[in-house]
């Protein structure tokens, strides 16, 4: 089949890479306009472009996908089958073009975690289990019927860094798979019940802030969700402390200090260590980012500095 592939991150490299290596035909990528970025600003692309141009991949670029030029370049390649994963919201007039439709790779279990940030989502809610779903593209977002789905364990030690790249490469199996289904046509769809949907909404600075008035679990599930990308972060003397490694400690592993010292948003800090309160206990910070510095461990950080 002739494949248009649409993408954006790292996340879509495999998935576009296991099918440049299949008997399939990528005709064409779609990704974002280069952007520039820093003071110098330096022109910078996609991944996604990035592979393309090292695998000699025809490259559209449109700034807005209703455009009638894009339009007329994306009828004239004829794809069979359009791919999406980690891209924009396609209009009804692209996805309903390729004769065999259009799919999209989804970070879970549809329809739970609808929206911009499932895999954050779902550490963030201390989900044990999460997953990948293939659908097919219809009006509202994250809604089409579903073609394939595979389930992928949290584990307790599992960040966003750790859970996103698990992902990825599953990924880009369920991408294969779906793909060769629909060229052999044995697609066999499931629609989806609204009813069971839940949202994941794009991750703002809001969510970000650490509420130390929560109970430890729920702040340290939260680190997790976030790291190492964008990081939970605290205020403290004016100053942002992103955080990206905790433990959770609870009242009484530490005996030696005085009940009225475990209020949310104490900090305790001994010659190594920091901990900080939470409404049911502590939370330990293991990895932090001082404004305006790199990433250190609390033990790195503590040798020359304190949170007073």
């Amino acid at each position: 089949m002739k494949i248009v592939f649409f993408g954006t991150p790292e996340f879509a490299i495999p998935s576009l890479d296991i099918l440049v290596k299949s008997n399939h035909d990528v005709a064409a990528v779609v990704t974002p306009p280069d952007k520039e970025r820093g003071r110098g600003k330096k022109v910078t692309f996609t991944p996604v472009k990035k592979y393309a141009i090292e695998n000699n991949i025809k490259v559209l670029q449109p700034d807005k996908l209703k455009d009638e030029n894009f339009i007329r370049d994306i009828r004239e390649i004829g794809g069979d089958l359009f791919v999406v994963v980690a891209y924009r919201i396609l209009p009804e007039e692209i996805y309903t073009l390729p004769p065999k439709g259009a799919f999209n790779l989804h970070g879970s279990l549809l329809p739970k975690y609808r929206g911009a940030a499932p895999i954050q989502w779902a550490i963030i809610n201390g989900d044990k289990e999460t997953g990948l779903t293939t659908f097919f593209l219809d009006r509202k977002v994250d809604t089409g019927k579903t073609i394939l789905q595979e389930r992928i364990s949290i584990d307790d030690t599992d960040d966003l860094g750790t859970l996103h790249d698990k992902m990825m490469i599953k990924g880009a199996e369920l991408v294969l798979r779906t793909v060769e289904m629909i060229g052999q046509e044995k697609v066999v769809t499931t629609p989806q019940d609204d009813s069971l949907a839940s949202p994941a909404p794009k991750i703002t600075k809001e969510i970000c802030l650490i509420n130390w008035n929560k109970p430890a679990a729920q702040i340290h599930n939260l680190v997790r969700g976030l790291s190492p990308y964008p990081a939970a972060f605290f205020l403290h003397n004016n100053k942002t402390y992103k955080i990206f490694k905790t433990k959770i400690i609870s009242a009484n592993q530490l005996n030696n200090l005085q009940p009225e010292n475990l209020h949310p948003g104490i900090i305790h800090q001994t010659k190594n260590e920091i901990f900080v309160g939470t409404s049911d206990g502590m939370i330990q910070i293991l990895e932090l980012q001082p404004e305006g510095r790199n990433r250190i461990t609390a033990e790195e950080f503590l040798r020359g500095y304190r949170l007073n």
